[in-house]
C-alpha cells in the first residue's frame, strides 16, 4: 500500500486503447480502461448480471456488459439503460511515470 491506499495495478504500456485489462487489487476485481486521453478504474462485476465488464466493449466512455448489454459510465459507475439500474463503484486513478495507481478504499 502507498499514500492514501492507492496501489500499482498496471502499467500504462500494458494498457491498449479502448480494451479493458482485468486486475485484482486487494481482492477486488478492477477493470482498467484506457480511452479519450485518461484511464479508468471500475469495479468488474456488472450490477445487474454479476458477470466482468472487462470482457465487454468500450465506447464514448461507457464499457458494456457482454451479457445483457448494459453500458456503465467509466468516470461515474452509472448504468445509461436497462437492464442494470445500480451503478458500479469506480475508483481514483493516479499515473506516477509508466505505473498506474488506483485507491480501491475510495470510490469516487
Amino acid at each position: 500500500m502507498s499514500e492514501e491506499g492507492f496501489v500499482k495495478a498496471a502499467s500504462l504500456s500494458e494498457l491498449e486503447e479502448n480494451t479493458p485489462l482485468r486486475v485484482e487489487l486487494g481482492g477486488v476485481p478492477v477493470s482498467l480502461v484506457k480511452t479519450e486521453g485518461e484511464v479508468f478504474a471500475i469495479n468488474d462485476i456488472c450490477s445487474h448480471a454479476n458477470v466482468s465488464l472487462s470482457e465487454g466493449d468500450v465506447e464514448d466512455c461507457t464499457i458494456e456488459c457482454w451479457l445483457h448489454g448494459s453500458r456503465f459510465d467509466l468516470r461515474t459507475g452509472k448504468p445509461s439503460g436497462l437492464p442494470a439500474t445500480r451503478p458500479v463503484p469506480v475508483y481514483p486513478v493516479k499515473i506516477e511515470g509508466d505505473d498506474v495507481l488506483v485507491s480501491v478504499t475510495q470510490e469516487s
